[in-house]
């Protein structure tokens, strides 16, 4: 492994990160926080980073009215994907050794 020069990693790290004022919503209902289908009718917590950390900003009454706040959030399109390149190559099909006929 090489090492990486600090303000390259910098720049990554900072582009992974939100830009400073974006807003999230988190569900304020018991058990951990759930995708927004799961009880839609629950207030939802409003979070707003600061550059350096998520900080409480609010409260919506339910998942539309946080969606009106913050805007649609897709997590899939923040995800970073592999070089199709990098990707392993696909296996063969499994054949079998000898051709077998049934009687």
């Amino acid at each position: 492994m090489t090492d990486e020069p600090l303000d390259e990693w910098a720049a990554r790290r900072d582009a992974r990160r939100p830009a400073p004022g974006a807003r999230r919503a988190v569900p304020l209902g018991e058990g951990p926080a759930r995708g927004g289908h799961v009880d839609p009718d629950t207030a939802r917590g409003m979070l707003e980073w600061d550059g350096h950390q998520w900080v409480p900003s609010g409260v919506a009454e339910d998942h539309a009215a946080a969606v009106k706040e913050t805007g649609r959030q897709n997590a899939a399109e923040r995800v970073r994907l592999p070089r199709s390149s990098a990707l392993p190559p696909a296996p063969e099909p499994w054949r079998p050794t000898e051709e077998f006929w049934r009687p």
